[in-house]
Parts: C-alpha cells; structure tokens; sequence
C-alpha cells in the first residue's frame, strides 16, 4: 500500500509535512473558536465570528490538509512529478500567515480596512497553489476523468476565490449592485462544491479503491459524475448571477445531485468488490462521511424550496445546518478518515523505507494509537448528532456540549498527529529486537 503512494517523482518529505501539521493546529484552533463561538450559532449564519470559524475551517484545516495531500499524490494521479516543490514551500509559508490573517479579521469584524489585505494575500497563495498544480498537470502523463476532478476543483478554486476578494473589496469601495450575502452565497456554493467536493471526489476514485483493495471498476460511474457535477454547478452559478429563475435552479441542483449519485455508485461497486473485508478507523470515518452525505443534499433541496413558502423564518437555520453538514457531516468526517489512511504512510516512508530488509520495521498503523484513534471516532459521532439536534430544537446548551466534545476530538487527533511526527524510529527497532530476543 505504502508503494501505491510513493513513486520516484514523489516530493520531499518537507514540502508534505508541514500542512499535515499546519492542518493539525487549525483544527485545534478550530475547536477553540468552535467553544467561543457557540453562543453565536443561534444567531445569523454570517455573524462575523462564524465567518471566522467557517474560513478556519475550510482553509486552515481542510483546504492545507488537501494541499499537503495532493502534494504527496500528484505523482500517482499525474504519473509526473509536482513541478516545483521550492514554490510549495514559499505556498504553505504565504497560506499560512494569509490565513491567520484573515481568521483574525474575521474575527474582530474588521471588513473595511484589514478585509481587502487579508482576502489579497490570500488570494495570492492560493493562486500560487494553483500555478503550480497546473503546471504539474501540462506535464502529466495520466490525463484521465480522475486527473479532471484535480483539474476541475483547480479551476472552481480559481473562482471561489476571485469572488471571495471581489467580495472583501466590496465591503470598503461598494461596486456590487446586489448585497453582500449573495455574493457570499455563490463563493460559498463554488468553494464547497466546486473545490472540495470535486476535490475530494477527484482523490477518492484513486485512494478509496486503493485502500479497500478493490480491482477492475467500472469508470463510467466516475466519467458521468464528472460530467453532471461541472454542468449543474455552472448552470447553478450563472443562473443565480443572472436571473435567480427557481426552475432553473432545481434543474442544475437535480444535476448536481445525479452527479454525486454516479459517484457513490462508484463507491459502492468499490465497496462491495473489496478484498479488505475489516475496516480500520480511517475507513471507518470515510464510510460514515458517505452516509452523512444525504444531509446536505436534502437540506439544499430545502434552501431551494423555502423562498416559495411561507417558512422563510427557518431559512437560517437551514442554511446554517447546510454549512454545517457540508464541512463537518462530510468534509471533516471524510479528512480525519484519510489522514489515518495517507500520514502514517507518508511517516512509515520516511522512518523506515531505508530499513525495510535490516530490520523489524512496524506497520504503519502501529505508528499512532489506535485506542485514541477509535475514541475519537465515537465522539466525533456524539459531537455530530449532538449539534444537529441543538441545532434543529434550537437547544444552546446541546450546542455547547457538542463544541466541547469537538474540542476533544481536535485534542486526540492532535496527539495522534504529533505521536506520528515525533516517532522515534531508533527506539522502536531496538524494543522491536528485544522483544524477539524474548
């Protein structure tokens, strides 16, 4: 497995790490912001706070842990090298304070004069991301409908964020037409579904086969999800720019919807064809992320049809739980799943690729602790339920305990992660052999 995910052109060791780390501490950051903010989350969904919490989120856990991720799998999607591992480098640096930045305006509220710095810096690192994964591409020798998802979520990334800096530079010069939280809106619809979920989708047609050990698939499934989810997100996008026409808007959703459909019935010939029959706890996650899944698809359909009735008063805790199961039911879900999966491998292959042979190497599930591992899923499953059910019966103090429990799972991730990082190879071999002399 570890070889499926280590080629000759694979990067450094220290243009991938760092985001994994970076991706650890944003989502402990995340946790805190998650339990100073709770009281905020029964108010409007674009309070400023929750803003901060949403890009802490999307950028400083999920987008660097993607980042570092197709770093490491641009050799396998590709079948080419990253075309310059020192302009990741200089990336994960400028990311990295551009979102600080940018939580910390967020934060305070601050939308006139540190917003338009914040959204440029961060517009420029993201560009720079993007440079270099297209110049990647141009030299790919794979071109096929799993490298187009990377392409695609590239190009929707491009998008998501043009918008978003249009957007910040609206707050102090005011050249839009239409408010603010439309123009949110559709950097929000483009960034989670035309980034992250043509992201994560490009990825797992190649991890999640690979991991459940499943052969000789049907990629039709892949070419037809491919297809719908780029024609209903574009109808989706220039419909609401310029007509906002109901009719259309369901067309391009049930698109959308019929491409997620294609790809979870790729999953499942994966699934149900696996030669790994036990799932460990990085499956696990990726498993239940699939199913969760079914939450914002209803909840969207719901966001589309409430305009047209009298229920417009439950409009934002709609859009609220919309968000909420979109990057927590799902995003993170599927994340803390394939980190157990992808950092282990990527560590295993630094500590003991050179030793395999000389010396009793462990596996590379034995680098963190499973008993951690699997606590945290259990409660990353309470902190879900608990928050969807404060959420809908309205309950702040169900809301408060489900951050906690949040904040508890960023901690045991934490430690995982940071068990993995400082893995003391030496110490592990020379107890291995005593062990053996045993």
């Amino acid at each position: 497995m570890a070889k499926n995910l280590h080629t000759d052109n694979a990067p450094d060791i220290s243009t991938v790490k760092p985001h994994f780390l970076f991706a650890a501490i944003g989502l402990l950051v995340l946790g805190i912001l998650l339990v100073l903010s709770a009281d905020f989350f029964l108010g409007v969904y674009y309070d400023h706070r929750l803003l901060a919490v949403t890009h802490t989120a999307v950028l400083g856990w999920l987008m660097m842990l993607i980042f570092g991720s197709l770093y490491q799998l641009i050799p396998v999607i590709f079948d080419t090298a990253l075309y310059s591992e020192k302009l990741a480098k200089f990336t994960f640096w400028l990311t990295a304070f551009s979102i600080g930045f940018l939580v910390y305006t967020f934060w305070i509220g601050d939308y006139t004069n540190l917003l338009p710095y914040a959204a440029t810096s961060m517009y420029l690192s993201l560009f720079f991301f993007i440079f270099n994964i297209m110049m990647s591409y141009k030299n790919a020798r794979i071109k096929n409908f799993k490298s187009l998802f990377i392409l695609s979520a590239v190009f929707w990334l491009l998008m998501t964020e043009t918008e978003g800096l249009l957007t910040a530079l609206n707050f102090k010069y005011h050249f839009y037409k239409a408010s603010h939280v439309t123009h949110m809106h559709n950097h929000a619809i483009m960034g989670l579904i035309g980034f992250f979920v043509m992201m994560i989708f490009g990825v797992g047609t190649t991890l999640i086969p690979m991991f459940l050990i499943s052969h000789r698939l049907n990629e039709k499934f892949v070419k037809y999800a491919f297809i719908f989810l780029n024609i209903g997100l574009s109808g989706l996008i220039i419909t609401k720019y310029l007509s906002d026409n109901q009719y259309l808007i369901f067309v391009f959703w049930f698109m959308i919807i019929a491409g997620i459909i294609f790809y979870f019935r790729y999953i499942y010939e994966s699934y149900k064809h696996r030669m790994k029959k036990t799932l460990d706890v990085g499956m696990k996650y990726t498993m239940l992320s699939l199913v969760f899944v079914s939450l914002p698809v209803l909840l969207s359909f719901l966001m589309i049809i409430l305009p047209q009735t009298g229920l417009k008063l439950y409009a934002e805790i709609i859009i609220l739980m919309f968000g909420m199961s979109m990057i927590f039911g799902f995003f993170t879900t599927i994340a803390l799943g394939q980190t157990y999966k992808t950092l282990p491998f990527i560590i295993w292959l630094e500590k003991y690729q050179k030793l395999v042979g000389k010396f009793h190497t462990p596996l590379p599930r034995e680098l963190y602790n499973e008993k951690v591992a699997g606590i945290q899923f259990y409660l990353y499953m309470l902190f879900l339920l608990l928050s969807f059910f404060g959420l809908i019966l309205q309950l702040n103090m169900v809301i408060r305990m489900a951050t906690i429990l949040f904040l508890l799972v960023a901690i045991l991730y934490n430690y995982n992660v940071w068990l993995m990082f400082f893995h003391d190879s030496n110490k592990f071999i020379n107890q291995r052999d005593k062990e053996l002399d045993i």
